[in-house]
């Protein structure tokens, strides 16, 4: 039965002015007839016998004395006939004493025996149910004899309390009748059946406990109640120890304290409780009976709160830089209780439960608590460990309720399933050699040679372990340093490629476990492997079970509709402006790197999140106080993700990929640049300037190429403006841009020349090099995630094999080469590690330069891009080198080329060229990059 509202004035219940509350019910006003029936018979007897007395002084025919008109005694001068009188009525008085007491007898008599019939008949009851249960509890064996009773031990506590509290007047008949029903659990319990694990429980005595407040009730039942901890739970009270428990569902709720067990009273609509004659609260757990199962548990709402309040301090001030610490689901042991704290962050919500495996997702007896103003609701629950699914139960501001997944679940069901599930990591690392040595030096100046990869599709069916036994070697035998993940965070749509995230700080479970992950970094760790990955913190998608609108309003997005939609991909856009949002970024850039061991965070659609006017027209837009379209909030962010995240994890590079000019992308954050900002703080950007203008000249036949020739040179007007990553990455081999032999004009032949040769000038640009898994064996397909590379074409029983095995070849021989050369890599941001030898010949479609180390040491690098051969052609160089080999032709034989090259080292001539006092004299392969160094 629904209780009647509260009264929105919290009036007194037993007010009978109040016309809110609910009349007392029948059994109640019954009783309180009876008992208003006895005290009048009471009352008429004691008036009785006043009016005897005063008839007999009338009959005397004197007046009464005062003190026999106030009752007092008789005055000493009275006379014998007075005396007489008073007499007769003192033995009649007797007389009424003896009878009362003898039926006082009786009645205690027949009291007993109708206790004990009572006792002996809930003995019976509770041994059937035992007997019943048998079959699937563990026997406690009896007690023995030599023990003290239960009722022995409980004595001294219960005179204890008695003595400790103050008489009280009987209560009149109006207090009697304002309290509520009593259920016909009422009254003192005996032993239920024990529970396996627990020990041999006596009976105690249960009282009334006060009533919950209306206001609390509703709240409780219907999920709006911020302070469950307050009502639910043991408190002291008048009397002894409130116990009150919610438990819609159950048949009976018992409080067992040691060897004592008290069975709670039934309030109704779940709610169970009692009142214990103790002085504090005790240890104890509760023993709740459901249909066709018992179980005994810890209260959830006996514990203190396991968040403290520097926590929720860093919290509010959105500077806590270990957030996954103190949100979402932790297992852990907490007031000497083994359980799991759950706690999220959800300001706007009028209440918060707890739905899961556990509860069979109906969150009714879970209610959270609100901590303070920091919007932090929080619940640890015992018994509940690893492995256990769970989302959080919101009562948005209107009423309405929502499911919402963890936003700090740091794992989740596979996809399409949307839950989260507790998780603590058990994985011992073994890359500690390779943590240690990481940072030694920057990586700007170190060599960084990128392989990226789609894991669910690279090898597809294989999980983090399987992948940890295949990638690894592959990689290394190509001789890249680095891998490059694609997002690996939780995305419910595969087709994103993991760029929409719902869960920031979970690994996807596509593949297997966090642990599993975990083994996948440190197998590439061991191999000597760094690995980077994609990180997505400019947007995220609207599924209603995720982020957006997450308690009701805009939390996570910001609130005005214009700047929150993501004019690109129909996703939602951070509110950077809100330092507990910020937070939630920065400390998740921190987690990837700290828990799961990450070495760079490569920063995806940087651009999208700068400018306020990103893909949107005008009208759509507002400009910054300022006036300007830069995103000041978002600057802002970026600056402390990047400044956060080099001083916690030394060794560890983040890359923007930001397709602008923006002044200072890799400045330091504290250096003001002529825009007035200070440097974004990343450690390399993406050069996409580079990439498309590089592309679009590869593009041309190279009859014309000679008209492009400045979008092959004009990267090296910037080149030193930003520390830069040359990417050839998955966005440019999908949605018609075709793969990247197959951007290349001319035959079969020519395309594989043509990346070739490609290929050796941008590992020898300035710049760090980045590759898309597949087009190391120059896959002509382009990508899909649903198959991936195009493993076939390396079967040596296709026939075309020795092509696509060519370029892979080719592609570790670069590697191999740029590692063992400081000049491709030591000064790549630096203007003295690069000099032009020839830039300008575009008739002849060759560019010359020349690479140099921290010592000087040099690497000439030609590229001809054309397909013919050049003979004697003539290069100015240095005159301080004798002689120069040749360490790299991109069109040997092996690789698939002519087999132009020479064999022998090239002299110098003290014939002056390109304004240097000597020159050599190169035969210049067919599309080809040639690489030579001091002899």
């Amino acid at each position: 039965m629904t209780p009647s509202p509260p009264s929105p004035h919290g009036s007194d219940p037993g007010n009978p002015k109040d016309p809110k509350k609910t009349p007392a019910p029948k059994a109640a006003v019954e009783k309180t007839v009876a008992e208003k029936t006895v005290a009048e018979k009471a009352a008429a007897r004691k008036a009785g016998g006043k009016r005897t007395a005063a008839a007999a002084v009338k009959a005397s025919g004197r007046k009464a004395a005062p003190q026999e008109a106030a009752g007092g005694k008789a005055a000493a001068e009275e006379t014998p006939a007075q005396r007489t009188v008073a007499e007769k009525a003192a033995a009649k008085k007797a007389v009424t004493k003896k009878a009362v007491a003898k039926k006082a007898v009786a009645a205690k008599a027949v009291t007993k025996k109708t206790v004990a019939k009572k006792t002996a008949t809930k003995k019976t009851v509770a041994e059937a149910v035992a007997a019943e249960t048998a079959g699937t509890e563990t026997a406690v064996p009896k007690k023995a004899a030599s023990k003290k009773t239960v009722a022995e031990k409980a004595a001294p506590a219960k005179r204890a309390a008695k003595k400790g509290v103050a008489k009280k007047a009987p209560a009149s008949a109006k207090e009697r009748a304002s309290r509520p029903p009593v259920p016909p659990s009422a009254g003192p319990v005996q032993a239920g059946p024990v529970q396996a694990g627990t020990a041999q429980a006596g009976p105690m005595e249960v009282a009334l406990s006060p009533a919950l407040d209306g206001g609390d009730r509703e709240r409780l039942l219907h999920g709006t109640h911020h302070d469950p901890h307050a009502v639910l739970g043991a408190h002291p009270a008048p009397g002894g120890i409130v116990f009150r428990a919610f438990r819609p569902y159950a048949l009976s709720v018992a409080v067992v304290m040691g060897e004592l067990r008290a069975e709670l009273h039934d309030d109704g609509d779940g709610f169970f409780s009692g009142l214990l004659p103790l002085r504090e609260v005790p240890a104890y757990r509760l023993v709740i009976a459901y249909e066709g199962t018992v179980q005994e548990t810890e209260d959830p709402y006996r514990f203190l709160p396991t968040l403290g309040d520097l926590d929720l301090h860093l919290i509010g001030e959105g500077r806590h830089e270990e957030l996954w610490t103190v949100l979402g689901a932790h297992p852990m042991t907490h007031e000497g209780v083994p359980g799991t704290r759950f706690s999220v962050w959800a300001p706007n919500a009028r209440a918060v439960r707890l739905a899961g495996t556990f509860n069979f997702w109906d969150g009714i007896g879970y209610p959270m608590r609100s901590l303070g103003s920091s919007g932090v609701w929080e619940l640890f629950v015992p018994a509940i460990g690893e492995g256990e699914l769970y989302k959080f139960d919101i009562t948005r501001p209107d009423g309405s309720r929502t499911q919402r997944a963890d936003p700090m679940a740091r794992r989740t069901e596979t996809p399409p399933a949307t839950s989260s599930v507790v998780e603590a990591s058990h994985y011992e690392w073994g890359d500690a050699e390779w943590l240690a040595s990481r940072g030694d030096r920057p990586a700007h100046e170190a060599p960084l040679s990128i392989y990226e990869v789609h894991l669910p599709s690279w090898r597809p069916g294989l999980t983090y372990r399987q992948l940890a036994e295949q990638l690894p070697g592959y990689v290394r035998e190509l001789g890249f340093t680095h891998v490059e993940l694609m997002p690996v965070a939780e995305h419910p749509f595969g087709g994103s490629w993991g760029y929409q995230v719902t869960g920031f700080y979970a690994p996807t479970a596509r593949l297997g476990t966090p642990d599993d992950f975990r083994f996948l970094v440190d197998a590439l760790h061991r191999a000597g492997i760094g690995v980077i990955m994609d990180w997505v913190p400019a947007h995220f998608p609207r599924d209603e079970w995720a982020l957006a609108e997450f308690d009701g309003r805009p939390l996570y997005e910001h609130e005005d509709p214009l700047r929150a939609a993501h004019p690109d991909w129909g996703t939602l856009e951070f509110d950077y402006g809100r330092r507990e949002v910020r937070n939630f970024l920065v400390a998740n850039a921190v987690y990837w790197c700290e828990e799961f061991h990450i070495d760079g965070l490569r920063v995806d659609a940087v651009a999208s999140m700068l400018y306020l006017d990103y893909s949107r027209e005008p009208g759509q837009w507002t400009p910054n106080e300022h006036g300007g379209r830069e995103n000041l909030d978002a600057v802002a962010f970026l600056q402390e993700m990047n400044a956060t995240v080099y001083r916690r994890v030394p060794g560890v590079v983040t890359i923007a990929e930001e397709s602008t000019a923006w002044d200072g992308v890799t400045r330091a954050t504290h250096h003001r640049g002529p825009s007035g900002f200070g440097g974004l703080g990343f450690g390399l950007k993406w050069n996409m300037g580079w990439m498309h203008d590089s592309l679009q000249y590869m593009s041309h036949e190279p009859v014309y190429r000679k008209y492009h020739h400045g979008e092959l040179t004009f990267s090296m007007v910037y080149a030193y403006s930003e520390n830069y990553v040359l990417p050839i990455s998955h966005d440019e081999v999908v949605h018609g841009k075709k793969s990247l032999v197959s951007k290349m004009p001319g035959d079969w032949w020519q395309q594989r020349a043509n990346l070739r040769a490609y290929l050796a000038y941008m590992w020898a640009h300035p710049g760090k090099q980045l590759l898309f898994m597949g087009q190391e064996f120059a896959q002509g397909a382009e990508w899909s995630e649903a198959r991936g590379p195009d493993w076939w074409l390396l079967d040596p029983a296709y026939g075309a094999e020795a092509d696509h095995r060519g370029v892979r070849e080719l592609v570790g021989d670069l590697n191999s080469v740029y590692r063992s050369t400081p000049a491709l890599w030591e000064r790549d941001t630096v203007a003295d590690g690069f000099e032009w030898v020839v830039g300008d010949a575009a008739d002849d479609n060759v560019l010359a330069f020349l690479r140099r180390d921290a010592d000087g040491t040099p690497l000439l690098a030609v590229s001809h891009f054309s397909p013919v051969v050049r003979q004697d052609y003539r290069l100015g160089v240095p005159d301080d080198i004798p002689a120069w080999f040749e360490v790299l032709n991109t069109d040997a034989g092996r690789y698939g080329g002519s087999d132009v090259f020479h064999a022998d080292p090239v002299k110098p001539e003290p014939q002056p060229w390109h304004g240097r006092p000597a020159s050599v004299r190169l035969t210049l392969p067919p599309l080809s990059t040639v690489w030579l160094r001091p002899a």
